[in-house]
């Protein structure tokens, strides 16, 4: 494990410390499940799964490539 210092605003202190009270947990416990449950979220297992979830979601529409192009010749 390693040590690590971070600074939180007083509002998510008092949700650090009020969580930790009320589970009687440790505070860098309630900060280190809450990093996990991010780091799952954000993983790439994930992302590959809000991909697939994506996949087709334009199947409706009629796009032309042409028009595509036209708004990238804009950059």
């Amino acid at each position: 494990m390693t040590r690590t210092q971070i600074y939180l605003t007083s509002a998510e202190a008092q949700g650090v410390a009020r969580i930790a009270a009320n589970t009687g947990r440790k505070q860098s416990e309630v900060i280190r499940e809450a990093i996990d449950q991010y780091l799952l979220r954000l993983g790439p297992q994930d992302r590959l799964s809000r991909l697939r979830e994506a996949r087709g979601i334009w199947s409706d529409q009629e796009i032309e490539l042409k028009d595509l192009r036209e708004d990238f010749d804009r950059f």
